[in-house]
């Protein structure tokens, strides 16, 4: 997997998961906490999603092939997508199920092992934070100089980040509510805290699986450039003196870390065959220099003709009139 990958991010955040789901659910068994067990499916869930992230960068390394000719970078995508539609919604779905179960069935604390959930909660708490840490620091390698969070998470187009970043945000939010509502229940005795705490950690997770949801699908139907390299690209192009219309161009993301342009441009209608082939290899040489992302590109040679090219409708489509 590529560093915008983020496997540093991911591995950390499997051993954190795998260790917090172990103590949650002895906590659970012990106690008889209903968030205690929440969190458990939540730090499994979790630990699953970590892997399949893996799996799918993987996958994605597979070179091209005839029947997946611009390879298989978009396997990335689609694990993501498992993640958060399949594995998120499970996990918040028992848990909503659970806490309607526990207020409808109320169940005390055991009076022995009461403080164990507390620990344990504290203890996730501190690794969750850990996580996060790496996560964060991951991702301000490929976040752009400036750019907030919010449009990070929108517009990244390595998937495993983001979701990282949710889930560690997630995590540490479930496992506030889950001390809120052991907390008040061992204050108070009241089982009804706990099973509230439950039910507001289920409906996190359903909320951060939609979030996830909306964004992979993005990603899935097939996002173009980002409009500041949409500018370096057409940039690049008009910078030489070969172009003397950019009469059209489209980009897609084949992958997180491969992007396909194709454009068609107008050359002087006397060029030789030879000199339009040297002209295409220098606008390509510099559209990769300006993005290096920019890896597949299609440059098809043209004569403009006004009454056939009309004026673009869409800022994906652009048109530079010559000098």
């Amino acid at each position: 997997m590529s560093a915008s990958g983020g496997s540093k991010a991911i591995i950390a955040a499997f051993l954190a998961n795998m260790g917090i789901a172990a103590a949650k659910l002895i906590a659970w068994a012990l106690s008889g906490s209903a968030s205690m067990l929440a969190e458990g499916i939540h730090s499994i869930a979790d630990s699953g999603n970590q892997l399949l992230l893996l799996l799918g960068g993987r996958k994605a390394k597979k070179s091209a092939d005839r029947s997946h000719p611009f390879g298989y970078g978009r396997e990335r995508y689609v694990y993501a997508f498992v993640v958060s539609i399949i594995l998120f919604s499970l996990g918040g779905l028992f848990a909503i199920y659970e806490g309607v179960e526990k207020i409808t069935h109320p169940h005390a604390l055991d009076p022995v092992w009461w403080w164990l959930p507390i620990v344990v909660l504290v203890v996730s708490i501190g690794l969750e934070s850990f996580s996060l840490r790496t996560a964060v620091r991951e991702s301000n390698q490929v976040r752009e100089k400036g750019q907030s969070w919010f449009s990070f998470i929108r517009r990244a187009k390595a998937p495993e980040l983001p979701v990282v970043l949710l889930e560690d945000i997630g995590a540490l939010t479930g496992l506030t509510f889950a001390l809120l509502g052991v907390g008040l229940t061992v204050i108070t005795g009241n089982s009804v805290f706990d099973a509230i705490g439950t039910l507001m950690i289920g409906t996190l997770l359903v909320l951060i699986a939609l979030i996830l949801g909306i964004e992979t699908k993005s990603l899935l139907v097939g996002e173009g450039a980002t409009d500041a390299d949409h500018d370096r690209i057409v940039d690049a192009i008009n910078d030489g003196p070969e172009v003397y219309k950019l009469i059209h161009m489209k980009t897609l993301y084949l992958g997180p870390d491969e992007l396909m342009v194709a454009a068609k441009i107008a050359l002087p209608q006397d060029k030789a065959v030879r000199e339009a082939a040297a002209d295409i290899d220098e606008i390509e040489k510099r559209i990769r220099a300006a993005v290096p992302v920019a890896r597949v590109i299609y440059i098809e040679p043209d004569i403009y003709r006004p009454a056939l090219d009309p004026e673009p409708s869409t800022d994906a489509f652009v048109l530079k009139s010559a000098d």
